[in-house]
């Protein structure tokens, strides 16, 4: 606490209101006088933990134990439904019509959502790094301005404010509340914590939450800290009542034991190695003191969507224009995960090799295999279209055509053998003495010239349900052998989707790596599984708007409209 005077004053509707109190004489044992049940329902407290919820939540107990971490008094802390709420209550305590709040940007996007739902006039300030803009935020500074928001460390970017910026911020402007947000203060160094400043001065509020190193973003629990008379005003704006009394208790527990430290160590450790990670990828990495890193891509979305088509999710900002190229990346923490995530990051910025389903991809099959199908189904009476064939394909576990055959006609109500559908589909793909089979319609898709380039800058191979002798064969007519360092065919692995061919190819050219290209749904599916990039074209023949939606509803990072489409889309 401080003697300083306070200069800052409220909205008028805050002076005029008072705080939610509870006024019990005596120390009661019944209480009567909130409409409380007196019990929980057994099933609801084991739910819980045993948690005694029939109450209203006493924050009492966390106020004082976070005072006493802050080594501050209670009345200087109030306990609030995550960060956000205090966030909110500061704003709304001080800015509303005819008062200005002034921001730096790129900064927390809640903080100016608060100030603009408040009714006030928002100035931001660039400030991506370096020394925070305390001259021109104090050039902005006029009678009505009520608010200036800092952020440190800064969300998105991870930058810091210096103690002698902050402090001369606060001496500059002691009639502005100055909103101090350290959502992120525990991934820093103690001697960039401002928070004692801050408690110097009346004029500021620390804003504290214990979703970040404290492991707790599902108990909604945050803090602030400052003036009590500031404190005071931010128990009138919000609900009485704002977190959950297994929060409280869940959160006093953590409190006791305090944040995970070597967890902290190792975020600190893997932010590091990722900004190195991410510069050797060609990408753009801001120096953090946060648990993420902010960095600009080439193409940020085909980055996003690549990682998430691996299971990756990081944060884009597509409804910011000053934000377009960047992502924000979350370290993970433990090994697992964070090799997970730099492996993802090479997979889709470095891939080491490129893997082809066959059929569809590399040769258009629309007149051999998948006429074989139709004709097949004809010898039992049953008339299937190219569409229905499209869907059978669609629908997934179709990468054996003799087993879908089998599956398309029992969907017609014919049941038939496998070994007798295999036999005639055969007779009608391979073709006899008296009939030439369908296999001869097969040609090429992509250019030899195409792959002959790829090959030549990564090893490539075959991914593929067909028989070996098929395969080989296909690929020796069409002179394209030789440019694959590995086939992996029918009778290596299961089929896909399952990720074991997918995965055996990587093995056999000695990558850790890849994007495969591929035509189904269960290409896209083995890919995934494998940890391999999933790059989808639609089949020759197919409709490519409906292929191209279940392509990517599959998890395709990138759906081509051609194979050789692929040479244009490497890094």
């Amino acid at each position: 606490m401080t003697d300083r005077p306070l200069l800052v004053e409220p909205v008028p509707a805050v002076a005029g209101l008072a705080a939610y109190e509870i006024d019990r004489p005596g120390c009661p044992d019944l209480v009567l006088d909130f409409n409380e049940s007196l019990a929980s329902p057994a099933a609801l407290e084991k739910a819980v933990g045993g948690a005694k919820v029939n109450r209203y939540p006493d924050k009492g107990p966390l106020e004082a134990a976070v005072a006493a971490r802050l080594e501050v008094d209670p009345a200087q802390v109030i306990v609030t439904n995550g960060a956000d709420d205090a966030l909110e209550r500061t704003v709304r305590s001080v800015v509303g019509p005819g008062r200005k709040a002034i921001l730096t940007t790129p900064s927390y996007s809640m903080i100016r959502r608060f100030a603009v739902l408040a009714g006030a006039e928002v100035i931001e300030i660039p400030w991506w790094g370096g020394e925070w803009p305390v001259d021109e935020v104090c050039r902005q500074v006029g009678d009505d301005t009520a608010l200036v928001a800092v952020v440190s460390p800064s969300n998105p970017t991870g930058a810091l404010v210096s103690p002698a910026a902050f402090e001369e911020l606060l001496d500059r402007l002691p009639r502005a509340l100055i909103l101090l947000d350290q959502a992120y203060v525990d991934f820093t160094d103690a001697e960039n914590d401002l928070a004692p400043i801050a408690l110097s001065h009346p004029n500021a509020v620390v804003i504290r939450t214990f979703s970040k190193a404290w492991g707790a973003a599902g108990l909604r629990v945050g803090c602030a800290a400052g003036d009590p008379r500031v404190i005071d005003w931010l128990h009138r704006v919000g609900l009485p009542f704002p977190v959950a009394t297994p929060s409280i208790e869940a959160v006093l527990a953590a409190v006791s034991a305090g944040p995970d430290g070597e967890r902290i160590a190792r975020v600190r450790e893997q932010r590091a190695e990722l900004v190195e990670l991410l510069e050797s990828l060609g990408a753009e990495a801001l120096p953090s003191e946060a648990s993420f890193v902010f960095a600009r891509f080439a193409d940020a979305e085909k980055v996003w969507r690549g990682l998430g088509a691996l299971g990756i999710s990081v944060r884009a900002f597509p409804s910011r224009p000053d934000l377009e190229g960047w992502l924000r990346i979350t370290l993970p923490g433990d090994e697992a995960n964070w090799q997970r995530l730099a492996r993802g990051l090479r997979t889709v910025l470095a891939p080491e090799a490129l893997l082809f389903d066959l059929d569809g991809v590399l040769v258009d099959v629309s007149r051999s295999y998948r006429q074989a199908i139709v004709d097949t189904a004809a010898r039992w009476g049953v008339t299937l279209t190219s569409e229905d064939v499209a869907l059978g394909k669609a629908a997934g576990d179709a990468a054996n055509d003799w087993k879908l055959t089998r599956r398309l006609l029992a969907e017609r109500g014919v049941e038939a053998g496998l070994d007798e559908v295999t036999e005639v589909f055969e007779q009608l793909y391979q073709g006899t003495v008296e009939a030439p089979g369908h296999r001869r319609h097969e040609t090429l898709r992509v250019e030899r010239e195409v792959l002959a380039r790829l090959a030549a800058e990564r090893p490539m191979a075959v991914v593929t349900g067909r028989p070996r002798a098929d395969a080989e064969r296909v690929l020796l007519e069409n002179s394209i052998d030789g440019l694959f360092a590995a086939v992996v065919c029918m009778e290596d692995a299961p089929a896909k989707p399952d990720p074991a061919p997918v995965r055996l190819a990587l093995e056999r050219l000695g990558v850790a790596t890849a994007w495969m290209v591929g035509d189904t749904v269960d290409d896209v599916r083995a890919s995934c599984g494998a940890g391999v990039l999933p790059i989808a074209v639609p089949a020759p023949g197919d409709d490519p708007a409906p292929a191209k939606a279940a392509l990517e509803a599959a998890g395709a990072a990138l759906v081509l409209d051609s194979p050789s489409d692929l040479e244009g889309a490497l890094p």
